[in-house]
Formats: C-alpha cells, sequence, structure tokens
C-alpha cells in the first residue's frame, strides 16, 4: 500500500520568521496546514549547512555515514585538494534510490548534490547550484529538459544559476537592486511550481519532492528587514518597501504551496521540511587570523607565495589563502569558511595529533570576546564527535559554532574580531517540519524531531521498508495511531554503502565536467551568500 507523498523543502525554513508572518495573515494557507497537520521543530545537522543537512534528510543518516560535509570535497582524507561536491560523493542509498528500487516512481525537483543525475524510477531536475548551461545534461530522463522546455515559463538561466542575474548580491545589493533581486527569487520559485505541476499531470509520481530556496536567500540578505526583533522603529521610506516585498515573497510562496497540496489531492501525504533554521548574526570571526596569533599557523613570505608548489588546492579562488600558508610551521588552518571546521596538518613522523587537537580545542572554548567578554564559541566538536561513521575521516579534525551561530571568515585581517554594519541572517540548527494528510495527527505540535528522522518518515508514508541501519527513527509521535496499527512500519535490511567517486569530477555515466569558468559560478553563488569570501 503506497500513499502519494509530497515533500515540500523550504530552505532554511524557520518558526522565527514564519510564525509572525501566519500571525498577520500573510500566509493563511500555512495557518491553515499547522491547524490541521503536525508542527515540530526539526533539529539539523553539524555544520547546519545546505549539502550535509539536505543530505542527511535525503539519507537518514548524519554526515560521517554518508560522506558530504561541505559544498567542497576532499580528495581523501589527508589531501590538501578541493572539488566541489557532486551526487557520487553521497556513499549510501537516499530516499530516491531507496523508493525506486520497490517499484516507486520519483519525481525530485532543485535539490542540491543531484549532478550528475541518480539513475532513478523517474525524474530529477538539478537547480541552484549547477551552471545553468548544464541544466541539460541534469535532467533526467534523457529528453526531459526538451520537455520541459515546451513550458511557457521554463527559463535555465533563472532555473539554475546565471552569475548575471546573481551578481547583484556579491556585495550586498545597492539600494536601488533589491526590488529586482527579491522579484527574481519570486519568479523562480513560480517557475519550479509550474514545472511541479506539469511533471503532476504528465508523468505522476508516488513521491513528488521540490526545493524552493528563495527562502534561505532572502533570509541571508535581508534579515534585518524580515525579523520583527531587527526592525527599526523608524524605518525609512526605502526600508518599508523592501519589507513589504519581502513580505510578498512569503505570500507567493503561500501561495504556491497552496496549489502544490489542491494539485495532490486530499489523501496525499504533504511533508514541508527545512534543512536548518535561521537567525542574525553580527560578529565576524577571523579565524586563521586567531590561529596565526595563537602559534598555531604562520603565513609565507608574501602574499600568493608558492601557489604552484606542492599544498595543491582546486578552486583557486576559496584556496587563494592556503598557497600563502608556511606548511613547515602551520600546525592547523581553516580551509572552508561554510564547513566551520579547523584541520591539522598531520604530521605522523611526530606521532599522534590528539594533544595538539585538544590543546587547540580548549584554547576555542576559553576564548572570550574583547568588547562583550561574552564566548565567542559556543561549541568545539572533535572529528569523532561530529562525524562518527565510516565517512568521518574525511571531515575536519575540529568543528565549531559561533556563539551567534555566524559563518567564520578566513580571510587574513589586523584583528580576529570584526563587526558588519548591520545583521545578516545565518544558519541556526532549528528547522521547520510540518505535515498534513491521512498518515498524520490533526492539530499536533510534537516535540522536537531531528532531520534523519525525515527520511523513514517519508518511506513509511510510501509504503517502503526502512533501512535498519539509519541513524533516523520513525516518528510515531506525528503518526495517527489508528492508521499506524492498521499499516505498522516494514523494515529491511541495510543496504552496502556505494563505492566512493573516482578521483576528480567527471561523471563516467553522463561525462560531465566542470570546468574552471563554471566553478568560478558556483564559487560567486557561495560568496554571494556569504558561505566563501
Amino acid at each position: 500500500m503506497s500513499n502519494r507523498t509530497i515533500l515540500i523543502g523550504l530552505d532554511g525554513a524557520t518558526f522565527t520568521i514564519l510564525d509572525p508572518l501566519i500571525k498577520r495573515g500573510i500566509m493563511p494557507f500555512l495557518r491553515d496546514f499547522v491547524a490541521d497537520g503536525v508542527r515540530a521543530t526539526l533539529h539539523s545537522v553539524v555544520p547546519a549547512l545546505t549539502p550535509p543537512a539536505w543530505t542527511s534528510l535525503m539519507t537518514g543518516k548524519r554526515p560521517g555515514r554518508h560522506g558530504v560535509f561541505d559544498f567542497f570535497q576532499k580528495e581523501s582524507e589527508d589531501s590538501r585538494y578541493l572539488r566541489f561536491a557532486v551526487s557520487q560523493d553521497i556513499r549510501t542509498p537516499t530516499i530516491w534510490s531507496l523508493a525506486s528500487a520497490e517499484s516507486r516512481r520519483v519525481t525530485a525537483l532543485n535539490f542540491p548534490l543531484m549532478f550528475p543525475p541518480p539513475d532513478l524510477n523517474g525524474c530529477v531536475v538539478p537547480g541552484g547550484w549547477m551552471p545553468w548551461r548544464q541544466l541539460r545534461l541534469g535532467c533526467h530522463p534523457a529528453g526531459l529538459f526538451d520537455r520541459l522546455k515546451t513550458l511557457p515559463s521554463f527559463n535555465a538561466r533563472e532555473l539554475a544559476m546565471d552569475m548575471a542575474l546573481e551578481e547583484k548580491a556579491l556585495e550586498g545589493c545597492a539600494e536601488e537592486e533589491y526590488a529586482d533581486w527579491i522579484a527574481l527569487h519570486m519568479r523562480r520559485e513560480q517557475r519550479w511550481f509550474d514545472i511541479l505541476r506539469f511533471l503532476m499531470r504528465e508523468d505522476p509520481a508516488d513521491l513528488t519532492a521540490v526545493l524552493f530556496d528563495g527562502v534561505d536567500k532572502l533570509q541571508h540578505l535581508c534579515w534585518r528587514f524580515l525579523d520583527p526583533a531587527c526592525r527599526k522603529d523608524d524605518p525609512s521610506p526605502w526600508e518599508q518597501t523592501i519589507t513589504g516585498f519581502c513580505e510578498d515573497y512569503f505570500r507567493e510562496l503561500d501561495g504556491i504551496i497552496a496549489r502544490i497540496v489542491a494539485l495532490a489531492g486530499p489523501q496525499a501525504n504533504v511533508v514541508l521540511a527545512s534543512d536548518h533554521g535561521f537567525g542574525p548574526t553580527s560578529d565576524i570571526f577571523y579565524v586563521n587570523t586567531w590561529l596565526e596569533q595563537e602559534g598555531f599557523l604562520a603565513w609565507s613570505a608574501g602574499p600568493g607565495a608558492d601557489a604552484s608548489g606542492p599544498a595543491k588546492f582546486g578552486i583557486g579562488s576559496i584556496a587563494r589563502h592556503v598557497f600563502e600558508l608556511d606548511w613547515e610551521r602551520t600546525a592547523a588552518y581553516a580551509a572552508t569558511p561554510s564547513s566551520q571546521g579547523i584541520h591539522l596538518v598531520r604530521r605522523p613522523a611526530q606521532g599522534g595529533s590528539d594533544a595538539l587537537r585538544d590543546e587547540l580545542a580548549e584554547a576555542l572554548r576559553r576564548l572570550r570576546h574583547p568588547d562583550t567578554g561574552r564566548p565567542v564559541i559556543s561549541q568545539v566538536w572533535t572529528r569523532e564527535e561530529a562525524f562518527p561513521g565510516p565517512f568521518g575521516s574525511m571531515g575536519p579534525d575540529l568543528t565549531i559554532m559561533l556563539e551567534d551561530n555566524g559563518i567564520v571568515s578566513i580571510l587574513r585581517s589586523a584583528s580576529p574580531f570584526g563587526r558588519r554594519p548591520e545583521p545578516t541572517g545565518t544558519h541556526c540548527p532549528g528547522g521547520i517540519l510540518l505535515a498534513r494528510g491521512p498518515s498524520f495527527r490533526r492539530g499536533a505540535s510534537i516535540d522536537d524531531l531531528s532531520i534523519v528522522d525525515v527520511a523513514p518518515l517519508l518511506l513509511h508514508s510510501l509504503g517502503v521498508s526502512i533501512p535498519d541501519d539509519l541513524d533516523g527513527r520513525l516518528p510515531t509521535s506525528a503518526l495517527d495511531p489508528t492508521g499506524l496499527w492498521r499499516r505498522p512500519p516494514r523494515y529491511s535490511a541495510a543496504r552496502p554503502d556505494i563505492e566512493p567517486v573516482a578521483e576528480g569530477l567527471e561523471s563516467p555515466a553522463t561525462g560531465l565536467d566542470y570546468d574552471p569558468d563554471e566553478q568560478a559560478l558556483i564559487f560567486k553563488r557561495l560568496q554571494a551568500l556569504g558561505y566563501v569570501e
């Protein structure tokens, strides 16, 4: 027995923003959806970042057991070479592949790490983290791109990534550009809905999933206009206008969600989930500058020194500062800001590095901000604590969380501490889960869940067996007891992990390769959102 199941991903959605919008009548459908369904805070993984978090939702496993830790991937445990993460870096079965294996049909739209597209029973259209010129290669099955091109609203540039549109956010929009930038994301959500509607009618699936990522993007750039706690008492006319445009985006999104639920019909189970929550950040922590001052890191003689030497890094833009390190005198460094991670320079001849790691972790825990006296770091995890599992060795040696959940900076600075002129949005651990349909309780607010609980929930809704090795557990508190008694969950033996991707970016299945220009485009999009510098 299978219930039609709809997954609506709202990237970065948080009750901090949604609840006031619901209360003020800006999202009336979501208000009614919550009243008639189940609501819970959904805790993300470490780090609370798009690639590892959505991958955990798709697999029911944490990063150490699925192999994705960042937008970027190391070639091996001790490698200093970075590349962009791709779908083949996911080392364990996903809800897409598990459903396909039991003859369920799947549609997955705009989810990360779906490029090259997995070979599943259904349709895949990757989106925001790939160059728009590659969108044809990213669609599955063959011929899907040409079918979608017949839609009047189809626009590959806006569905995927055209930096002529994205660059407006690189340094923060000029005031006169905010309105157009918000309108772009309103159009993108509508275009994704049009594709979803087309496929639901022409190629219906048992599991239909779409990710709307404008929520995350608006919150990064426009947090001070969205969060009631951050709004000024006397906003300027321009600030009032931008606040109105942001609210228009969420009003339009509410209407899109309502239309998806109507298309699915009353017998469908509908799940809304986010990969993490959001909050404000103002402080900047220049982690490599702090490591230098504490004697853990040393720079070479001059900027750009020995960029062609043995410390080989891909993606030169993000690795530029690493070429400037003196590797003979450096014991620890941060390679990317998005991972919130610190890597140790391992020297086996000198024995293990646990003592160095412990010393560094303790120094981070003791660190206080010179202006406030408050802790700079709220959490420090070792690799074993953050990433237990067979692939944990690919993660950073230490992972940190700043006191305000902000993203660290890896740039060189005169001081380890800085301050932003205006608060911006940053990822927080607490996301959302909302669910409604025949399988769910009605009008229930339940205890917090983990993002890894979503995969078993979706598999159960589909009538697909749940592998017995997941980190997540079926959240029975969300389910209608009578329905659960009539159809108890089925479990199956774990499926084997997937062999690692071959070194390099080329996919043997598609011949796909990111060229330097396309890597630069992806890098710029990450930069626009504050993940890299």
